[in-house]
């Protein structure tokens, strides 16, 4: 089986137990322990419609992984595709675009578009797999001022569960297009290269302000009120931290609760700190790390880890907060309590991510208001049952603020198929799920339900 799609790709083809499988079906989420009856490596496109073909043929369903940050539950069957050789970064200074393999992660696109003092819209965290993050959306440090990461999509080169290679743009399969650009993980099709447009941007005025246990509780009712005169230009966000007295933590935050408010506005200096003033006045600062800040250094505004690790997510998108629902998330995950998540985040929306772009996306979570999100990255061992049923507690006390909608990217493990068409308005999951038939008419790409 091995060395019959050997022959047709010029990527690798592993078997359980071959040297190489187990390496390239290990992700950044090391919770997830994958076993595929087959891995390949594609270093082409023409490798994965190869592999696609295969696959078809043989009866395989078609998994993707690139870095493995969104893997939430284990593939354990069929063939997995690992893009993670398709690391091909280039940048055009005169059309302010980058093309992008489909295995590079943000920090190479980064640090490749600030030679030109250029940016991408980029997520929180800059191993992160851009692709996988493009076609959830995308809601990163500047989403209040920029939009949805999927908005500056230009174009998408995608293998179909025919083993195709269509473009997908304005003009060539802009049904396609359309659903690429945040409907992309609905088994439509393998994308291998993205043309992204980039902006012009060599400074923020960004980072975090970070209070104590003592002021968790004054910090984020700050927050919550400041938030409903915010300024449409800047993106914040707000995280109570249980941080684990672990040598890799640095001093200031080990074993330590604290709530970060990250802060991100794209202009000068002196304007952005009259604009944090409130919030800086919010509560005494235990540690400040807000000022100006090079684009190419946008990961220090969130400081998410950047070796694998296991971890566990949740979420949920949110219509509206106010002091009510302040004090419901403190109950349980406030000065004092004991929940078993790592962290508990909330990010303000709205602004720019309510407008959607010109021939419209599939984008789920445009009417949300806020985001959020539960994490946890210690003691594996209750992310099965405990750490799910903990969750739903939570989110049920703060069912009044949940918005009915949700977003792939935020939504986690699906717990049903009710829950994964919800990560899109109903009439968008139904065209989703007509183009899925059409591009993958016999229904090789494995997806969540």
């Amino acid at each position: 089986m091995t060395s019959a799609l050997s022959d047709r790709v010029s990527g690798q083809v592993y078997a359980p137990g071959e040297a190489g499988y187990a390496q390239e079906i290990t992700g950044f989420n090391t919770a997830i322990v994958h076993a595929p009856d087959l891995v390949v490596v594609p270093e082409s496109a023409r490798d994965v419609m190869e592999a696609v073909r295969y696959a078809r043929e043989q009866g395989f369903r078609v998994s993707v992984q690139a870095t493995g940050h969104g893997a939430h539950a284990p593939i354990t069957s069929g063939l997995l595709v690992s893009m993670r050789r398709l690391q091909a970064v280039s940048v055009e200074r005169e059309t302010r675009t980058a093309r992008i393999g489909s295995g590079a992660r943000w920090q190479a696109v980064i640090a490749a578009a600030a030679e030109h003092g250029l940016a991408p819209i980029a997520g929180s965290s800059v191993t992160v797999g851009v692709v996988g993050y493009l076609l959830g959306g995308g809601l990163g440090p500047l989403a209040r001022s920029h939009g949805f990461s999927s908005d500056y999509l230009l174009e998408l080169s995608v293998v179909t569960g025919e083993g195709d290679l269509l473009q997908a743009n304005a003009e060539q399969n802009p049904d396609l297009f359309w659903a690429l650009r945040g409907g992309g993980k609905r088994g439509l099709g393998i994308v291998t290269e993205v043309r992204l447009r980039l902006v012009e941007l060599r400074t923020l005025y960004a980072g975090a302000l970070f209070f104590e246990d003592a002021h968790i509780e004054a910090g984020l009712r700050a927050w919550v009120d400041w938030t409903k005169a915010a300024d449409p230009s800047i993106s914040t966000s707000v995280a109570i931290v249980r941080f684990p007295p672990l040598d890799v933590v640095p001093e200031a935050f080990r074993g330590r609760r604290l709530l970060g408010l990250r802060f991100a506005y794209p202009g000068a200096s002196q304007q952005g700190a009259r604009l944090a003033a409130p919030l800086r006045s919010a509560a005494p600062v235990y540690l400040d790390a807000l000022g100006e800040l090079p684009a190419a250094d946008v990961a220090r505004i969130h400081n998410d880890p950047t070796e694998p690790r296991p971890s566990w997510s949740t979420g949920a998108l949110l219509m509206r907060i106010d002091q009510q629902f302040a004090s419901r998330l403190l109950e349980h995950v406030g000065a004092g309590t004991n929940a078993p998540f790592v962290a508990a985040e909330i990010r303000q929306l709205g602004a720019a991510t309510e407008r959607d772009v010109e021939g419209g996306s599939a984008v789920g979570g445009r009417a949300s208001k806020f985001t959020l999100g539960l994490v946890s990255g210690s003691k594996p061992e209750l992310f099965p049952s405990v750490l799910p049923a903990e969750a739903e507690r939570l989110l049920d006390s703060l069912r009044p603020w949940v918005s009915s909608e949700t977003n792939i990217n935020f939504a986690g493990k699906p717990k049903s198929a009710e829950h994964f068409a919800s990560a899109w308005p109903p009439a968008t999951f139904a065209r989703l799920t007509d183009l899925q038939r059409r591009y993958d008419p016999h229904g090789v790409f494995a997806g969540a339900y």
